[in-house]
């Protein structure tokens, strides 16, 4: 049995359904992120297993026990709010050890733990001060003590870094990460930025109009997108419409050409397909044992490490990354070019 498991869920608002038939088992000390774009359904659900959110149908079961009639003080779970929503009259160590002060803990307690998440975060020696002598990075640290000093079940984390600057976002994710590794505590973590979802998660949950299009690692999400949307929502995905001509022999017309995929395909001759590939999966030039592929350069950037350039295949445009290389020569727009990929790096999509 799954330590965190979200069965059939729903939620609606009047005749609206904002989520849909939403299942999801995670483990025990599990980083899951919720990623899609605003509007998907992910912070609703996020507030329903907090329990700011009532779901219309369905259960959320934490260690086997059925929580959607508990109040959310009733949890035992940690929320860390996009807004910090420190309390700004008080110091950050009041703020950090306010959840334990309204359960009565012993203030000795209190005092013992207050310490022990201020070093945790980084923050041993800024107890005394009060939230605006911070930065939005410590804040957002401070914020993230409060909701792990009561000891939840579940850590909860609404895109807490969006309001921060790029540079920061980066450095805080990792400590985001790092902490929540050493205490071994189950989250969800709700985020538009693909980045953050895949350098930080154990498994993302795509959403798409209310529904999870995808659970998957990281590596499961980019590498192999089971829809069209997750495909074109993580990461470049490049996509030539084709036509399936030869199912059984992996035959494909597309971009004007006829390719061979090198597998039996599961669609059916004639069906309308997308031939889905990252753009540095493409290649200059002719590889044996590699599909191959011609088309016209349209534009080419370079950008130190790497060249990008955008190829015309049959009047669609692809993109193709490489690494810049000492005495590497660059290629010009107009120039007609040989691509090559690998079978194994071609998806093909359905509707």
């Amino acid at each position: 049995m799954a330590f965190l498991e979200l069965d059939n869920l729903e939620k609606f608002y009047g005749p609206v359904q904002v989520v849909k038939k939403f299942n999801l088992s995670v483990e025990k000390g599990e980083f899951i992120s919720f990623l899609g774009p605003s509007g998907c359904g992910k912070t609703t659900t996020l507030r329903m297993v907090a329990g700011f959110e009532t779901p219309t149908s369905g259960s959320i079961r934490i260690d086997g026990q059925d929580i959607v009639r508990l109040r959310p003080n009733q949890r035992n779970i940690g929320m860390v709010f996009q807004s910090y929503a420190l309390f700004p009259n008080l110091t950050v160590a009041q703020n950090v050890g306010f959840g334990m002060k309204v359960a009565r803990r012993p203030k000795a307690e209190i005092d013992a733990r207050v310490k022990e998440m201020l070093g945790i975060i980084g923050l041993p020696d800024l107890g005394a001060r009060y939230p605006f002598q911070l930065s939005g990075g410590q804040q957002q640290r401070v914020a993230l003590a409060r909701a792990l000093a009561i000891q939840p079940q579940v850590l909860l984390l609404d895109e807490p870094l969006s309001a921060l600057d790029a540079q920061i976002r980066v450095s805080l994710r990792s400590e985001i990460r790092a902490i929540q590794q050493k205490l071994g505590i189950t989250t969800i973590y709700v985020t538009h930025d693909q980045e953050e979802a895949l350098s930080m998660s154990d498994r993302i949950v795509v959403m798409h109009k209310g529904k999870a299009d995808q659970v998957g690692t990281p590596v499961e999400i980019y590498n192999r997108p089971a829809t069209r949307f997750v495909a074109g929502f993580v990461g470049t995905l490049n996509q030539i419409e084709g036509r399936v001509e030869d199912a059984a022999n992996g035959l494909v017309i597309a971009g004007g050409q006829s390719l061979a995929l090198g597998r039996r395909l599961e669609q059916s001759n004639g069906t309308s397909v997308a031939l889905a590939f990252r753009p540095e999966a493409l290649h200059r030039g002719e590889h044996p044992g590699e599909i191959g592929l011609t088309g016209r350069i349209a534009e080419v950037h370079f950008l130190g490490a790497v060249i990008r350039m955008k190829v015309d295949i049959g009047g669609t445009q692809v993109s193709l990354d490489s690494f810049n290389r000492a005495g590497a020569d660059l290629p010009r727009a107009g120039d007609d070019v040989a691509l090559s990929i690998a079978p194994g790096d071609v998806l093909v999509l359905g509707d």
